[in-house]
């Protein structure tokens, strides 16, 4: 219990502190107005970071890969529509649009990228027993 937990925390680490380096690094209010170009960059790194922060958290876990990147999905997009609902009428909500509908599914193909890994292991083994 204690791992699943510290995996989950390690992969929403992950992807919390990339997206705050981003927006420190570019000098950015992530709740101000962005052009364009500026939020689809900002959604192409948080989508890297994200799949990343599954990947980890079902790294970490050993096991039930899907189910700990769903939970790291989860803490995205739970954090995202707080921070929706606390916001002010009058700020941006891009950010937490996008982590709660783009952002945090992506964590999901983290845990899947890994399944997929661990069985395209068992089968090399399997066949490399049957040689």
């Amino acid at each position: 219990m204690l791992r699943s937990a510290a995996a989950v925390v390690a992969g929403y680490l992950v992807f919390a502190l990339t997206a705050l380096l981003w927006f420190r690094l570019s000098g950015r209010d992530p709740h101000a107005p962005a052009g364009t170009g500026f939020m689809a960059a900002t959604i192409l790194y948080s989508l890297l970071f994200a799949v990343l922060a599954g990947y980890l958290a079902a790294l970490l876990a050993g096991r039930f890969e899907i189910e700990h990147a769903f939970a790291v999905a989860t803490l995205i997009a739970a954090i995202g529509a707080a921070s929706f609902v606390a916001e002010s009428p009058g700020e941006s909500k891009w950010t937490q649009l996008s982590a709660i509908l783009i952002i945090a599914p992506a964590a999901m193909v983290g845990g899947y990228l890994r399944r997929r890994q661990l069985r395209a292991k068992l089968v090399g083994l399997r066949r490399s027993r049957h040689q």
